[in-house]
């Protein structure tokens, strides 16, 4: 069985650069929580608050209820009172905050992630990232458009693509690893990861003889490259307070992937066992809206493994409304074959109907989503025929997945409108930037 040992730390800094801290923490065992907020008249500082509060009266553990399970429901908790809040105050409106929770339960440790903010495992001498960064540019390089030395470079690295509050309800990335006595884990703003690289954070914290130690070393570090936001760092170490034979590392989600979690799922799972989780239906075609902003985050160096088996985020099909048919009349008997004559007047007339619309096919494109749920650049006309045809050939694929931009954008941005090469390229472009939303 295991426990949080007595050797633990925890402890947030405004850094050099900025006036205020908009980073919030909570330590205390078996939960432990790091949120950085975001927004304009303190109201980062809001909502990351609100984020730790959902957590401050600790979890009730319930039976057939994992950790996992536990923490995405606080996380919605979380997300829905920060919602509110920004729909309801002016001078809050738009706030949000990431936030990265850990579970410590008797065998395994339970983390629940949305946005840049990351959880890291020290096992022996093997440190390991164990969240994936939502941010434009990780899902950039994940689909091979940026290397890894273009996005701790790309001007764009601070926009980050998930958050609580922007939204009434957030896909929380949760996973579960079998814990071993000794391990280490260290949760952190981007504030520490954006100032000094994953190997060097690795170094510093196998080379502290204590965990207060390794934070101090660390928060000093990224205080000496600029401290050009704040700095968050909680390090808690694992011990063993009975016989566990079953030490290897064993996720419990599902296949060993990340699983998403939405707050209908969660109540059900609390309300009951955990039921099977169905596919949610396919939503109609979406418009995308803008990528949140936060602090600035670097992505992480090849030197340290991280996990890259997050799924794509959920799967949005562009389908436009193929045309009705007309209903077929009755058909007649045929009397004989119709001579050549018809059959030559017939193509005389269609072929050139068929390379006109050809023409006007390949001349026009619109934008819309691909499976995979991202904002895709499409040439020729949004519809499907009866017979599976389709009028529209993929162009471009950005790095913008559709479900968070915000929604009363997406209609007006993503709504298949008839567009010139330049004129769609320009919408695609300016969205990947970040530029169209602001």
């Amino acid at each position: 069985m295991l426990r949080v040992a007595t050797d633990h730390f925890s402890h947030s800094d405004t850094g050099r650069a900025r006036r205020a801290n908009e980073d919030a923490y909570f330590a205390r065992a078996p939960v432990f929580v790091v949120a950085d907020g975001m927004g304009g008249a303190q109201a980062g500082e809001v909502a990351s608050r609100l984020a730790i509060e959902a957590f401050e009266r600790g979890l009730t553990d319930g039976a057939g209820v994992s950790g996992e399970e536990l923490l995405a429901e606080r996380v919605q908790e979380a997300n829905q009172r920060i919602h509110e809040m920004s729909q309801a105050t002016m001078d809050k409106a738009g706030m949000g905050t990431t936030i990265t929770a850990a579970h410590v339960g008797e065998h395994d440790v339970a983390i629940a992630h949305v946005g840049d903010s990351r959880a890291y495992r020290l096992r022996g001498q093997e440190f390991t990232r164990l969240t994936e960064d939502h941010s434009l540019v990780e899902e950039m390089r994940r689909r091979g458009q940026l290397t890894a030395q273009e996005a701790d470079e790309h001007p764009q690295r601070s926009i980050i693509t998930r958050a609580l509050g922007p939204e009434p309800d957030v896909a929380v990335d949760t996973r579960s690893w079998r814990g071993q006595a000794g391990d280490v884990f260290l949760l952190c703003s981007d504030g520490l990861t954006s100032m000094i690289s994953e190997a060097r954070v690795a170094d510093i914290v196998r080379a502290a003889r204590t965990l207060p130690d390794a934070g101090h070393a660390l928060i000093d570090a990224a205080n000496e490259a600029g401290g050009r936001d704040n700095i968050t760092v909680v390090l808690f170490r694992l011990e063993d307070v009975g016989a566990d034979d079953d030490a290897g590392e064993h996720p419990t989600s599902a296949g060993g992937a990340t699983t998403r979690v939405s707050a209908t799922e969660v109540r059900a799972a609390v309300a009951a066992a955990p039921p099977t989780q169905a596919s949610p239906p396919p939503p109609p075609p979406a418009a995308p809206a803008a990528p949140v902003a936060a602090a600035a985050g670097a992505d992480p160096t090849t030197a340290v493994p991280a996990i890259t088996d997050s799924p794509p985020p959920p799967s949005r099909r562009l389908s436009p409304k193929p045309p009705t048919p007309p209903a077929s009349a009755p058909k007649r008997k045929r009397r004989g074959k119709p001579p050549i004559k018809v059959f030559a007047i017939v193509a005389l007339i269609l072929i050139p109907i068929a390379f006109g619309a050809y023409s006007a096919n390949a001349a026009v494109y619109f934008v819309g989503t691909n499976d995979e749920g991202f904002v895709t650049l499409y040439r020729g006309l949004p519809y499907s025929l009866p017979a599976g045809v389709d009028l529209f050939t993929v162009n471009y694929v950005s790095g913008v997945p559709i479900d968070t931009l915000p929604a009363q954008r997406r209609k007006r941005l993503v709504d298949h409108t008839l567009r010139s090469h330049d004129d769609a390229s320009d919408l695609v472009r300016e969205l990947e930037r970040g530029r169209v939303a602001s």
